[in-house]
């Protein structure tokens, strides 16, 4: 399978001679997840609370551990533990040099998908240590035989296979569904299809949401999936064990599209007439419930 591919331009949507015949609004994939947490949001709950006095003699609550949920991204972990730490806003993003991470050559300094989800004791803790925990802790969950023999079997490396995860992680809705997705993105990638999935454009953009436009797919960035082929440059959040599994044992399946139609029902197809229908369905359930998304995401 080829992972990574030369990058070059898609063709114009509305091209009648487009294989894919993917129309001016008509998205190939649509993210499977309805909720999503917006950058600047609070994204990691404290497990514990410990009452401390302080100098005048007030009870001060402060959180004993910090719990990180699958598929955050660094941006929102970095904020994340400014909070939990009361420090200025951008402390841990500015701590990275002095941490010195364990990351892998590709990684090239980003610790995008190696920000381990789990949680993490803040009894003397600093940025520094904290993001050292997690590496470390991704380090052993992706570096044991499992992740390194599944990667290989599929021909890629394990950063690799954390790039998919983390596609995976921020596209399926539910854990059955993402070894499905895992298996988009295969059959994609060795039919020398661009991926199109709508969460690498939010990454791009720094946002979180369902809609995407002709206009968004058009980005010049190398996160543009519409545009560019194979992986993007690093992951796109940091996932979890389940995505990991998806991506190194996909469901074994033909599907090249995905569709959420309505939460708890995702559909994939190998058939794009199918797929069409199922957007549509999709798009009239939308406008029938248009508080549907908002109300996942404060339930989130």
């Amino acid at each position: 399978m080829q992972i990574n591919t030369p990058s070059r331009t898609r063709k114009d949507p509305t091209d009648p001679t487009d294989p894919m015949g993917t129309g001016s609004t008509i998205r190939l994939t649509r993210r499977g997840r309805v909720a999503l947490i917006a950058i600047g949001a609070v994204v990691a709950g404290t497990a514990v609370a410990v009452p401390l006095l302080t100098s005048d003699g007030e009870e001060d609550t402060r959180p004993e551990s910090l719990a990180i949920p699958e598929g955050r991204r660094a941006a929102q972990i970095y904020q994340a533990v400014d909070e939990a730490l009361a420090l200025p806003a951008g402390t841990t993003g500015k701590a990275l040099g002095k941490a010195r991470l364990k990351l892998p050559v590709d990684a090239e300094g980003n610790p995008e998908g190696y920000l381990f989800p789990a949680t993490y004791p803040l009894k003397d803790a600093t940025p520094e240590k904290l993001l050292t925990a997690m590496v470390d802790t991704a380090n052993r969950r992706f570096n044991g035989a499992p992740v390194a023999a599944g990667a290989e079997r599929n021909a890629m490396n394990v950063y690799q296979a954390v790039t998919i995860a983390s596609i995976v992680q921020s596209e399926a809705a539910t854990e059955p569904d993402m070894g499905k997705v895992a298996r988009v993105v295969f059959n994609r990638l060795e039919r020398g299809m661009p991926l199109q999935m709508d969460s690498t454009l939010n990454y791009a953009l720094n946002r979180s949401t369902l809609d995407t436009t002709v206009k968004d797919t058009k980005i010049d960035s190398p996160y543009n999936s519409y545009r560019r082929m194979g992986l993007p440059p690093t992951p796109i959040a940091n996932p979890g064990e389940a995505a990991m599994r998806a991506a190194i044992s996909p469901t074994p399946g033909d599907w090249l599209y995905f569709v959420t139609v309505k939460p708890g029902d995702t559909r994939f197809t190998a058939d794009h007439r199918e797929h069409r229908r199922n957007v549509a369905e999709s798009d009239k359930y939308r406008r029938a419930a248009p508080d549907a998304s908002a109300t996942a995401q404060a339930k989130r």
